[in-house]
């Protein structure tokens, strides 16, 4: 989809107010008022929280820089993080599905910047396929079969004529309205059940919340950064992994370049995290103490959220109106295998239900290219209505998708599915979410506050990434980074904070 030309600075930041200039609001004891490293030595000198792209690419920038005394702390029993397989589908007819990121988003054209996801998918030869997700579509509603593909490339145009009038009031300093505000301004205004699916498909289907859900300007600039090249982004190009052992393999084979045994401990849920100006203490859930000089945590916003991990001393004020002032979304993918294929022959189907983000979205794996002879198929849905599907049975849940793709295929004789999965990620204790978005109520001192550093700890992911946040590579960059500021600070044997702002204020006061 062809997208508008922003400006490569998406805000001027406002400067940090200096601690002495405004009274501490936190309401909580400041940091190292509750915690200090007892005298002995700590255990290691950076604990990572977390094994998925952010804390294995900080990994390796620690390691390239001769810091090896580190230890990443991993809940579940491999290293990926949120890109996450499963071995689906009946015996005999099993293949590796991602329940969890699929796509390369953006790749590299001619020598301009090489997305680094790509790289790493190129270096260890993960077996990818092109997506052509705009172009390759069959439509449906409750008749069956209709053909409304022009009101499907009208709501792409839609979202292109968007992301210019964003372009517009980001040069120009205005504020930020939710996405729906910013399609009214282009006369985008869907009626029908046919136009709702069509925006649903250009819109929820990436931000997995709805355009009433979502920020104008950072949906915007988030799509350019990454798709646009002339705003310096990668390329249009989604490339799909198909590789059986997973897209996860692409890090676990760059962590096995540089990683020791003895620098992962897996199967470790955190369930405290101690912070001060003289180091870190960490509590797993079994009891174990772990401490540091440093520490990275990598968690989703969505577990900071749910205080899934107890913070000593709290967190203060200010952090925690940053974490809660952006969304974890829900993206559920759920896989249907038959024994042989009966549906479209395109790569993807949008289906126009009643209510809109019911099953809309289904993509076909039985496809030459992508997994032949496969008889799975994969219906998506996002943001409340996953929600919504994870507080059912699966069997419930099975026998709905079964009605829509009865409704879809009227004149066909569906047979009973051989197998049926989905991924709870909302309900997940290790991530409540699938990837973090803007609400319009986002400002940008939220951001340098959801990633500014509490004493000796810091905060990384896709969630802190500017111009990346929900991808992969945001999440690439963001932990690169944050090993970055502690190397230097190692180094040069003192702290480097990343100051707070204590005030986030609007520019205008409320004169009621």
């Amino acid at each position: 989809m062809a997208l508008c030309l922003l400006p490569i600075s998406v805000f001027a930041l406002p400067r940090p107010i200096p601690a002495s200039a405004a009274p501490d609001i936190s309401g909580a004891p400041a940091p190292g008022e509750s915690f200090t490293l007892q005298s002995h030595a700590p255990d290691t000198q950076v604990l990572i929280l977390g094994g998925g792209v952010a804390g294995i690419i900080a990994a390796r920038k620690l390691a390239a820089e001769g810091i090896t005394n580190f230890l990443i702390v991993e809940a579940r029993d491999e290293l990926g993080g949120r890109m996450r397989s499963a071995t689906f589908g009946a015996p005999k007819r099993q293949l590796t599905v991602e329940v969890g990121a699929n796509w390369i988003h953006g790749t590299q054209e001619h020598d301009g910047p090489a997305n680094p996801m790509f790289e790493l998918a190129l270096k260890h030869n993960i077996k990818t396929t092109e997506s052509h997700l705009h172009t390759s579509i069959t439509t449906y509603d409750a008749n069956g079969a209709v053909d409304y593909l022009d009101l499907v490339h009208d709501a792409m145009d839609a979202y292109t004529q968007l992301t210019i009038v964003a372009g517009a009031r980001l040069s120009e300093n205005l504020v930020d309205l939710t996405a729906r505000a910013g399609y009214a301004l282009v006369g985008q205004k869907p009626k029908t059940l046919h136009e709702m699916a069509s925006e649903y498909y250009s819109f929820d289907y990436t931000y997995a919340q709805t355009p009433e859900q979502s920020s104008f300007l950072a949906s915007a600039w988030n799509s350019n950064f990454t798709y646009e090249v002339d705003q310096g982004g990668f390329s249009d190009e989604d490339l799909l992994s198909i590789d059986q052992r997973g897209i996860k393999y692409l890090i676990q084979a760059e962590a096995a370049e540089f990683l020791k045994q003895s620098q992962v401990r897996l199967q470790a849920t955190v369930a405290t995290i101690g912070y001060s100006d003289s180091g870190v203490s960490v509590t797993l859930t079994d009891g174990t103490k772990l401490t540091a000089q440093y520490a990275i945590c990598t968690f989703s916003v969505g577990v900071l959220q749910n205080d899934d991990v107890q913070f000593s001393p709290p967190l203060p004020e200010w952090k925690v109106e940053a974490i809660h002032s952006l969304t974890m979304a829900t993206y559920t993918k759920i896989f249907i295998q038959f024994p042989q294929k009966f549906w479209f022959d395109t790569e993807v189907a949008l289906y126009a239900d009643r209510e809109r983000g019911r099953y809309p979205l289904w993509m076909s794996l039985d496809l030459d290219g992508f997994m032949p002879g496969s008889g799975v198929i994969v219906a998506t849905v996002t943001g409340d209505f996953s929600k919504r599907i994870e507080a059912m049975t699966d069997a419930r849940v099975q026998s709905e998708v079964m009605g829509v793709l009865q409704t879809m295929f009227p004149r066909v004789s569906i047979p009973e599915p051989t197998a049926f999965f989905f991924q709870r990620w909302f309900s997940d204790p290790l991530y409540r979410g699938s990837y973090s978005t803007w609400p319009a109520s986002f400002i940008p001192q939220h951001l340098i506050n959801l990633g500014a550093s509490l004493g000796n700890l810091w905060f990384a992911g896709e969630a802190t990434s500017e111009k990346y946040f929900g991808y992969l590579h945001g999440a690439y960059f963001e932990g690169e980074a944050a090993a970055s500021q502690i190397v230097q600070c190692i180094k040069d044997q003192q702290r480097h904070p990343q100051p707070p702002i204590l005030y986030a204020q609007n520019t205008y006061p409320y004169n009621l």
